[in-house]
């Protein structure tokens, strides 16, 4: 036991060792310890050829690393350096400060004057209130990779380049004087600039704190920000929606939820009360569709709220159920559709035995195996979402934020259900234009084309066809595209209450006649 115990001791200092041994070698800060220029210029090359050709974690390590180690190089005087595709001016303050400035293009970086052809300048604040003991640190790295797709991000960084920004000694945000960067850029008419910063703690880019000055025909756009780290500008679609759309598509939508909600808890007491509507079989397929609905509203309308707030854990909670109820609400449309197929279609010999059973087996079932997978597999997948992924620093909802996870899971089960209750929708139809050539060479019935169209109406809204306008929502078509789909959806839970109000209307004043019967499966 004494050796098998001494053997796993001697392999876990190994293995810390050899993760310790990955970082840059001239890169290793030392607390107290002041670093030799030569020092910080090795340690440049090092991240200057991770960048090409290290790990994405270890480049991110490296970049952090190299940050620390220029702050506490020993400097008597201003000092600039550049290795490879790295720039760096290290500014040693002499007298009071008044601001500073530091330009600097692909090759070189310089304080208190301007380099020619420059890429990038920057006008630090009084506010920083930089002393002697301080090292103004300035550092641009520019990626080889030409797509400026970098550390992961979908957007393309402007040039695959960042810059930058930090005082030896000193944690600067929350400034009150901001932080000017400024870019020479090219801007096509396809896309936009953003600015953004890298969070090393998240690993991802985000806007918070940071302003984007720029106007569409600009040659330049200047970052605004409140503190000091490694900024970039994100080159994202225009957003074709102004602030105007999405405020006003923002309270429709929490109209139509909050309206749906009401209505549909309404729907679920009309239906306790009324003993012919419990009796009814797909009554009780609509009603589990309505519970749904419920979920999915309860679990959305607070989800910004929730998002807003400190707690992990109730965000993961209000992800995974908001997740859940979202899938349940397409698996009971896409049985609204078998069980339409088997009133339309099958007509004789439908029985079923315990049909309720096996039809909640399969809509609560199925999305409580799919969220469980995505919990087991990665549970990281769930937390705070932007609303526009374009731009990180819009509303946040508690959501998927994997876009992998969530195309196949949400996205990827709608089309499938939204293709089978299109084919229901056409069987439907189908069905009510024969009944109506046969009632043609009866008596003429002036209330059957009014009925008609409440039938398929009413079914389009069961089956959630517009759920499809999402679909239709890209290119010229997104405004108005995504106005309907804010109506027609928001507000599908009171267009379920109106059916559900004029089927028991139809259920306790049956016609005098009939010219065939009512069938359905029995429970």
């Amino acid at each position: 036991m004494e050796l098998w115990l001494l053997c796993w001791l001697v392999l876990t200092l190994v293995s810390h060792n050899i993760t310790f041994q990955q970082g840059p070698g001239h890169c290793k800060v030392s607390n107290g310890k002041k670093h030799q220029p030569s020092d910080s210029r090795n340690c440049m090359e090092d991240v200057n050829n991770l960048l090409g050709n290290g790990k994405l974690s270890d480049s991110i390590e490296a970049v952090r690393a190299l940050e620390e180690f220029l702050e506490e190089t020993e400097m008597h005087e201003t000092k600039s350096m550049s290795v490879g595709r790295l720039v760096a001016v290290l500014h040693k303050q002499k007298g009071p400060f008044r601001g500073l400035k530091l330009s600097a293009n692909d090759d070189e970086a310089k304080s208190e004057e301007a380099v020619t052809n420059s890429k990038v300048s920057v006008r630090l604040p009084k506010e920083l209130d930089i002393g002697s003991d301080n090292t103004v640190v300035f550092c641009m790295l520019t990626w080889p990779e030409a797509n400026g797709i970098i550390w992961g991000n979908k957007a393309v960084l402007y040039e695959s380049r960042l810059v930058g920004l930090s005082v030896g000694g000193k944690n600067i945000s929350g400034l009150r004087e901001y932080v000017n960067i400024t870019w020479n850029l090219t801007v096509n008419e396809t896309q936009e600039p953003r600015c953004v910063f890298f969070n090393f703690s998240t690993k991802e880019y985000s806007s918070e704190g940071c302003e984007t000055v720029w106007e569409p025909g600009q040659s330049d756009v200047t970052c605004s920000c409140n503190h000091l780290t490694y900024f970039g500008v994100l080159m994202v679609s225009p957003s074709s929606l102004s602030d105007v759309d999405l405020e006003v598509l923002s309270y429709i939508t929490v109209i139509g939820c909050s309206l749906s909600l009401f209505t549909l808890v309404i729907t679920v007491l009309l239906f306790i009360t009324n003993r012919k509507a419990r009796t009814d079989v797909s009554m009780k397929v609509h009603i589990n569709l309505v519970i749904a609905l419920i979920l999915l509203n309860l679990h959305f309308l607070p989800s910004q709220a929730v998002a807003a707030l400190s707690s992990t854990g109730l965000c993961l909670y209000m992800a995974l159920s908001l997740h859940y109820s979202l899938l349940a609400t397409f698996s009971w449309m896409a049985l609204e559709g078998f069980h339409l197929y088997l009133l339309l279609v099958r007509v004789f010999n439908i029985y079923v035995r315990r049909y309720l059973l096996k039809l909640s087996a399969v809509g609560w079932g199925i999305p409580a195996v799919i969220v469980a997978l995505v919990i087991i597999i990665d549970r990281s997948a769930y937390g705070r979402v932007p609303l526009d992924f374009d731009n990180p620093n819009s509303t946040k909802i508690c959501y998927i934020g994997n876009t992998t996870v969530k195309t196949v899971t949400t996205v990827g089960v709608f089309g499938l259900v939204f293709l089978f209750d299109v084919i229901m929708l056409g069987v439907t139809i189908r069905r009510v234009v024969s009944l109506h050539q046969i009632k043609e060479f009866g008596k003429s019935d002036p209330g059957r084309a009014k009925r008609d169209i409440c039938t398929l109406l009413g079914v389009t809204t069961l089956l959630g066809i517009t759920w499809g306008l999402v679909f239709f929502s890209f290119g010229y078509l997104t405004t108005p595209g995504l106005y309907l789909f804010c109506i027609l959806n928001s507000l599908q839970g009171f267009f379920i209450f109106l059916w559900f109000v004029m089927s028991l209307r139809k259920t306790e004043n049956p016609p005098a006649k009939t010219s065939s019967e009512t069938r359905s499966t029995n429970s």
